[in-house]
C-alpha cells in the first residue's frame, strides 16, 4: 500500500510531545503516507523504501505511540556499532524523559536498568539469547516489550545472521506477541514478509525509487585480476579514482567501500599522495579555522589526511573522530571518504558518487566472503544528497569473471530469501531447550510460524516445499540420535544436559559434541583444552596465510604442541597459546583479538561442559586456562588474576615478590605488598580484593597416626574457609584412589567422610584436594600418612 501525499504535515501537529525527538520539522511524503496506520492503527507494519528515503522516522514514530501508551519499545538494529549510534541520536528521547538501553554483552547487562528502559536497543544475536534466557531473572525484562522494531528487515537473507532474526522474531512474537514494525531497503518480494509477519495489506508499504530524493545511476567498472591480491587492490583504488575525479571537480563528493579497517586507511594514505598531483583544489589547507580544528583528531594518520580533503571512516576510530569526519565531510569540507560497510548501514551520510571499491573482504572467522547483494545495494544507495545533487552515482568494482553477476544485481534487485534450514538443527535444539515445542507437531507447529516456512510455500519447487515436514522430522531424529534431545514414553520431546548447554552458549551443535567429548576423557590438559576449543566449527573457516605459516609453527614449536589440525585451526590454536603467555607473534596480530574473543567465549562454555561431564576438578583446570588466555600469564601469576585489580602486569610483580596465591596476599598485608612497588591506596584495594577470594585450611582433628592391619576406623576431615564463599569440589584420595567426591557451595566449613581402613599396605597416604570450579585458583591440596602395623 502507498499513495503519495503532498499536503505538508508538520511533527509538530502529529506527534506534539515527540517533536523535539525528531530531527526535522516536516514529514516527507513517504512518511505521511504511513502515518495514520502508524499512529491510529494497532496493526504489524512492513515497510520497503529506498536508502536514505527517511525510514528511520517511521520506527520513530511507532516508538512515539508505544511509549505514549506507557509501553516499551524494542530496537533491533543489525549491528553493533549501530546500537551505540542509536544510543547517542536518541539522547533527544531522554530529553523527554524516557530512558533508552543499549543491552550488549553478558558481562556488562545491567538486569536493573534493562527493565526500567523505555526503549531498548539489541542487535539480533543479542535478543536471540535474551530470548533463550527469557525466563531468568537478568532477562526477565525481553518478554514485556511492547512493540518491536526491526531495523532492516532484509538482513533475513544474511547467510550467517538471517536465520539468527528469523527465529528470534518468532520466538519473541510467541512470548509477549508485541506489534512489529519491520523497515526494508526496496525487496520485491515484500509480500511474503508481510504474510510472515502478518501485517495486513494497509499496513504493508513498497515505496518504490520514485520516492528516492535523488535519482540514482549504477553502474559496474571491471579490472583484470592479477596474481598479487595486494596489487590488485591498488588496480581497483587507481579505477575508484577515475571515477570519483569528475564529480570532486565539480565540487561533489565521493564515498568508497573497502573490505576493511586497515585498508580505508591505506587507501587514504595513496588517494592522499595522487590527489595532490589532480588539478583540482582540495581539502581546506589555506582556511585557518580548519586547519585549527583539525588538530582536534586524535587520529595522527587522520589529522594529516583530512586537510588534503581525504579522511577515512570505520568502527575502530574514537567516536569523537568519526563525529569530526562525518560533520567534515557534510560540509563538505572532505570531498573523498574511504569507509568500511558500517557506514552505509548507519548514518545518513549521501554523496554524490558511491564507488565499492572490493566485494570480497577477509574474515578471520570464515575466510574471503563476498559483500552480500543486500550490503551492495545498501552502499549504493548512499549515492546523491538530497537538495544538491539531481543524480547520484553508483559503481562497483570487480573483477571480469564476476560483471554479469553484479549487472543483473543492479537490474533485477535481490528477493529476500529465508537461510533457515542450513540452520534448523541449532535453532530447533534451542527451541526444545528453552520447552516452547514440546513433541513433534509443536515442531510443526513452530516451523509454520517462521520466514522459511512463508517463503516454501511462495517458492515451493526452490525449497522442496513438498518433503519440508518429513526433513523436519529427519532432524528431530538427529538430535535423538546424537543426544541433544530425548524421547519419553509418550513421544514427547525433552532436552538433554548436552542440548541446553548447546543451547544456553550458543554453541554449533558439532562444537558441543567435541566438548562432551573432551569431557568424558581420563585426564585433561592444557593443550588439550586447547585444541579442542581451536578445533571447534565456529573457527572452520579460519584460514592461514602463506606470511603466517612461519609464526605459526614456531609457536606451536615453542610449546611444545603437535597436532592434526588443518591449518585455519593450527593457527586458532598457535594463536590461544601465544596468547596464554602473552606473546603474539606481529605475523599473527591482525586476527588474534577476534580470535581470541571467540576462543574466550567458547572456552567458558567449555568449562560448563566439563562441569557437568567430568566434574569440578576438569572445570577448574579450563577455568585457568581460561583465566591465562584472557590475561597472558603463566601457571605461577593465574590464581592472582581472580584477585579484582590484578592483571597481568601486576601478577608478575607480585609473583616476583614471593606472593603465589589470594591468601598470600591477605597474609602479606598492605604494607609488605607495598614494598613491591605498588602504592599504599592500590595495595589496600588488593587485599581488600582478596579476602573475598576463599582461603581454604584441611582441619585433621584426631585423624589417626596408625591403624592395625584389618582394622578400620571412620574418621571425618573439616575443610575450613576464613575467605569469601565459592562453589567447591572436594576430593579425598587414599594411595591415589578415589574415596569421596563432593561439590558444594563452601562459605565457611564442610565436613568430609574419610574412613581409614587396615589395607593390606605399609602406609595409607590421604591426600585432600579442594578445587573452585569457577575460579582460576590453584588446586589446595594437603596430605597425612598412616602407618599400616
Amino acid at each position: 500500500m502507498s499513495q503519495r501525499s503532498d499536503d505538508p504535515v508538520r511533527v509538530a501537529d502529529v506527534v506534539p510531545g515527540f517533536a523535539d525527538a525528531f530531527g526535522f520539522e516536516e514529514f516527507n511524503a513517504m512518511q505521511r503516507e504511513a502515518l495514520p496506520v502508524l499512529l491510529e492503527r494497532d496493526d504489524n507494519v512492513i515497510a520497503s523504501a529506498p536508502t536514505a528515503s527517511g525510514k528511520t522516522a517511521l520506527a520513530e514514530l511507532a516508538i512515539c505511540k508505544t511509549l505514549q501508551e506507557g509501553g516499551t519499545a524494542l530496537f533491533i538494529a543489525p549491528m553493533r556499532a549501530l546500537t551505540n549510534e542509536k544510543e547517542a541520536e536518541w539522547d533527544r528521547f531522554e530529553g523527554l524523559g524516557y530512558s533508552v538501553y543499549v543491552v550488549t554483552g553478558e558481562r556488562d547487562l545491567n538486569p536493573r536498568r534493562a527493565e526500567r528502559a523505555d526503549i531498548l536497543v539489541m542487535t539480533p544475536e543479542k535478543t536471540d539469547s535474551a530470548t533463550r534466557k527469557h525466563e531468568s531473572a537478568r532477562y526477565g525484562f525481553i518478554t514485556d516489550v511492547d512493540c518491536c522494531v526491526i531495523d532492516e528487515v532484509h538482513l533475513l537473507d544474511s547467510e550467517k545472521r538471517g536465520s539468527v532474526l528469523e527465529v528470534t522474531v518468532s520466538r519473541l512474537r510467541r512470548l509477549c506477541d508485541p506489534r512489529v514494525v519491520a523497515l526494508s531497503a526496496t525487496m520485491p518480494n515484500i509480500g511474503d514478509v508481510a504474510e510472515w509477519l502478518d501485517a495486513p495489506p494497509e499496513a504493508t508499504f513498497h515505496f518504490d525509487e520514485s520516492y528516492r530524493p535523488v535519482d540514482l545511476e549504477t553502474g559496474v567498472k571491471t579490472y583484470r585480476h592479477g596474481e598479487n591480491s595486494f596489487a590488485d587492490k591498488y588496480r581497483r583504488l587507481y579505477r575508484a579514482l577515475d571515477l570519483s575525479k569528475p564529480h570532486i571537480r565539480e565540487e561533489g563528493q565521493t564515498l568508497v567501500f573497502v573490505s576493511s579497517r586497515q585498508d580505508t586507511v591505506r587507501a587514504a594514505e595513496k588517494a592522499r599522495d595522487e590527489t595532490t598531483d589532480w588539478d583540482i583544489e582540495m581539502g581546506s589547507r589555506g582556511a585557518y579555522d580548519f586547519h585549527t580544528a583539525a588538530k582536534e583528531v586524535e587520529n595522527e594518520t587522520l589529522r594529516r589526511s583530512v586537510v588534503d580533503g581525504v579522511a577515512f571512516h570505520h568502527a575502530g576510530l574514537s567516536k569523537h573522530d568519526k563525529d569530526l569526519v562525518e560533520q567534515w565531510f557534510k560540509e563538505g569540507r572532505i570531498q573523498l571518504l574511504f569507509s568500511t560497510s558500517t557506514l552505509a548501514w548507519g548514518v545518513n551520510l549521501p554523496a554524490r558518487c558511491v564507488v565499492i571499491r572490493d566485494t570480497k573482504y577477509h574474515d578471520p572467522l570464515e575466510g574471503d566472503v563476498d559483500i552480500s547483494p543486500l550490503d551492495v545495494l545498501q552502499m549504493l544507495g548512499r549515492a546523491g544528497r538530497p537538495g544538491y545533487d539531481d543524480v547520484g552515482y553508483g559503481w562497483v568494482i570487480c573483477d571480469d569473471g564476476d560483471a554479469d553477476k553484479y549487472r543483473r544485481l543492479l537490474r533485477e534487485g535481490k528477493e529476500i530469501e529465508s537461510t533457515l534450514e542450513g540452520e534448523l538443527r541449532t535453532h530447533l535444539n534451542a527451541e526444545v531447550a528453552m520447552g516452547t515445542v514440546s513433541d513433534l507437531e509443536e515442531v510443526l507447529s513452530w516451523v509454520e510460524t517462521t520466514f522459511y516456512y512463508v517463503r516454501a510455500k511462495s517458492k515451493p519447487d526452490a525449497y522442496r516445499f513438498e518433503g519440508l515436514r518429513e526433513r523436519v522430522r529427519g532432524v528431530v531424529e538427529s538430535l535423538v540420535d546424537s543426544g541433544f534431545i530425548a524421547t519419553d514414553d509418550e513421544l514427547g520431546l525433552e532436552p538433554t544436559t548436552l542440548g541446553r548447554l548447546a543451547s544456553n552458549y550458543y554453541l554449533r551443535l558439532d562444537t558441543a559434541g567435541g566438548f562432551r567429548e573432551l569431557g568424558e576423557r581420563d585426564r585433561l590438559t592444557d593443550n588439550g583444552v586447547l585444541e579442542t576449543v581451536a578445533a571447534a566449527g565456529e573457527f572452520d573457516s579460519v584460514s592461514a596465510r602463506q606470511a603466517e605459516t612461519d609464526a605459526i609453527d614456531q609457536v606451536l614449536s615453542a610449546h611444545d604442541v603437535e597436532t592434526d589440525l588443518e591449518e585455519g585451526n593450527r593457527k586458532v590454536l598457535a594463536i590461544l597459546h601465544a596468547a596464554m603467555v602473552g606473546r603474539t607473534p606481529s605475523e599473527l596480530r591482525s586476527d588474534a583479538w577476534i580470535i581470541r574473543q571467540n576462543a574466550l567465549r567458547l572456552l567458558a562454555a567449555l568449562r560448563e561442559f566439563a562441569t557437568a561431564f567430568a566434574g569440578p576438578r576438569a572445570a577448574n583446570l579450563v577455568r585457568r586456562v581460561e583465566a591465562r588466555v584472557e590475561h597472558g600469564v603463566g601457571r605461577e601469576e593465574v590464581p592472582l588474576t581472580a584477585v579484582e585489580g590484578v592483571g597481568a602486569g601486576r601478577a608478575e610483580t607480585l609473583v616476583g615478590g614471593g606472593f603465589v596465591s589470594p591468601a598470600d596476599l591477605v597474609a602479606a598485608g598492605v604494607e609488605q605488598l607495598s614494598q613491591t612497588g605498588l602504592s599504599e591506596s592500590v595495595a589496600e584495594r588488593i587485599v581488600d580484593a582478596a579476602r573475598s577470594l576463599p582461603q581454604v585450611s584441611v582441619e585433621w582433628g584426631s585423624f589417626p597416626e596408625t591403624i592395625a592391619l584389618g582394622e578400620n576406623e571412620m574418621c571425618e576431615l573439616a575443610v575450613r574457609n576464613v575467605g569469601g564463599g565459592a562453589r567447591a569440589g572436594i576430593r579425598v584420595t587414599v594411595n591415589g584412589t578415589e574415596m569421596t567426591e563432593t561439590t558444594t557451595y563452601l562459605s565457611d566449613s564442610e565436613t568430609v567422610p574419610a574412613p581409614v581402613f587396615g589395607a593390606d599396605a605399609d602406609e595409607l597416604a590421604f591426600t585432600v584436594e579442594v578445587v573452585f570450579p569457577e575460579l582460576p585458583l590453584a588446586p589446595v591440596r594437603e596430605s597425612r600418612s598412616v602407618r599400616v602395623e
